[in-house]
């Protein structure tokens, strides 16, 4: 172990080693007492059929009210998150999340409504809702924002489904979807699930698509060009008017995945680059939590031509009065039981009227601006398999450690050991032992600096010293683990030991 690496940037000291619930009981230890009841016992058996009743838990553990708080307060201390350190997470945007959106989401007023009020009764929450959207379409450049979809994943999978209703309605609806080798991880997916035949597009040597590759590919039979921009590499998209034109040309719609917009705000609108319709990442542009599997927001913006398309209900004011609008027979219909995630829309709204316009730009301007810094630190220890400039995440990769036997995920699992979590790896695909590193705008140079010092000594005993970094990392409460066979098969019950 180097020296430096012994000057983590996480707190080292107190360390606790917690078992599993099922070790810390003892026989007649238990979390809470009741006075002897005044109500007369029921048998359980006449109240519950006995197909009904659950078995005796064997090996339940007995332990004691503080023995429980204790156990699961030192197993929240194990996790890691955003809130304890800098979560380099590329393309996926983990920044830090002001606790004023918190604070506002949590007013009883709000927290208090429920989505089967009546209208008459939910005017704020409508209004708040409609001023979200109108804001996020002043943002992206897009005429009409649903706030309907539940996720980012939802949220691409309606546009596409807009996609597809327009050219039904067209009379064709069309067979194939473009997508470039740089697109969002998640494009390919929502374009079958949605019926339609993917064409892979390739990166030129710049990491960009070219004009004359979509040319190529474009005809007839194309529903839509799907591509990020910045793309998952972190470029921006140079000759995005030309291939937006060349797909229009031909009767085609281009999608936009919203999932690096923290590089564009309040610098470039999507919508006026050709892009008809787009999703957001309220999670990861507009500070809202990442859900951990909900609730979580995935709004879609429009460009007009789309708006018929939109899912119901759409927010709309007549006069002074907000309402919730069925009436739209070309909709894509109803994508779930209520409107989105309120108290999503809640942060989202914060973030935005804390920040005002002149701030919306400068969070953009930071991200860009932290991301080059790693990136110029970085390029002469790591492999920069790209050398156009780059926006809010900078790509880079293993190629310079491999010779010495060092691979990405030996970087990655050593990063730990510095007091950081690791950033995204082996993806985009079209870079080999990718290390993807997004800083965002909430981090400060004095933690991208310790980050850096970080990579540099890992790169240093890559060459001095490739051994010492196989095992990593050593210093967490798990070491490296296998795992493929967690995958494949995982540990799922406790059991005693015999």
């Amino acid at each position: 172990m180097s020296k430096n690496a012994n000057n983590i940037y996480g707190a080292s000291g107190l360390v606790f080693n917690e078992p599993l619930i099922f070790d810390l009981g003892t026989e007649n230890h238990e979390a809470y007492s009741l006075p002897k009841s005044d109500v007369p016992e029921e048998n359980i058996d006449d109240l519950i059929p006995a197909n009904q009743k659950r078995d005796e838990i064997k090996g339940f553990p007995e332990v004691s009210e503080v023995g429980v708080i204790r156990h699961f307060t030192r197993l929240s201390q194990w996790n890691f998150s955003v809130d304890h350190g800098f979560y380099p997470l590329g393309s996926c945007t983990m920044k830090y999340n002001p606790k004023i959106n918190e604070d506002i989401a949590r007013i009883s007023a709000f927290t208090n409504s429920h989505p089967l009020q009546p209208e008459q009764l939910s005017q704020g929450n409508l209004q708040l809702m409609n001023e979200l959207a109108q804001d996020l379409a002043e943002i992206s450049g897009m005429d009409k924002v649903s706030l309907q979809p539940a996720a980012g994943a939802q949220g691409e999978l309606a546009g596409i489904m807009m996609v597809r209703a327009y050219h039904r309605k067209n009379g064709n609806p069309r067979k194939k979807v473009l997508l470039p080798d740089s697109a969002h991880g998640t494009n390919p997916a929502t374009s079958i699930l949605s019926g339609y035949e993917v064409v892979s597009l390739k990166s030129n040597g710049q990491g960009l698509l070219d004009p004359e590759v979509v040319k190529n590919a474009m005809d007839e039979n194309v529903a839509a060009l799907m591509l990020t921009n910045p793309n998952t590499l972190g470029l921006f998209e140079k000759d995005i008017l030309e291939i937006t034109e060349i797909v229009h040309k031909k009767g085609g719609l281009v999608y936009c995945d919203g999932a690096n917009l923290n590089a564009l705000m309040g610098i470039s609108k999507i919508g006026e680059m050709g892009v008809d319709v787009m999703h957001f990442n309220l999670h990861k542009t507009f500070s809202t939590p990442h859900g951990g599997g909900g609730p979580g927001s995935g709004p879609v913006g429009v460009k007009k031509n789309l708006i018929p398309f939109l899912p119901i209900p759409i927010i709309d004011k007549k006069d002074d009065w907000y309402f919730l609008n069925y009436n739209h027979p070309q909709s894509i219909g109803k994508l779930k039981g209520f409107y989105g995630n309120f108290s999503i829309f809640l942060r989202a709204y914060a973030y935005i009227k804390t920040l005002g316009k002149e701030n919306i730009r400068k969070v953009s301007e930071i991200a860009v601006l932290n991301a080059n810094y790693i990136r110029s630190r970085l390029k002469e220890d790591f492999h920069l398999p790209y050398e156009s400039p780059g926006l809010h995440e900078c790509v880079l990769s293993d190629k310079n450690q491999l010779q010495h036997g060092v691979s990405t995920l030996d970087i990655a699992k050593s990063l730990i050991d510095y007091g950081f979590h690791p950033p995204t790896i082996y993806f985009p695909l079209i870079v080999k032992g990718a290390l993807m590193i997004e800083p965002t705008e909430t981090e400060t140079k004095k933690t991208l600096d310790k980050f850096i010092e970080a990579m540099k000594d890992i790169a240093k005993r890559a060459k001095e010293d490739p051994e010492s970094l196989h095992h990593t990392p050593l210093k967490s409460k798990v070491s490296r683990l296998d795992e493929t066979l967690a995958a494949r098969k995982p540990k799922l019950r406790w059991k005693p030991q015999e």
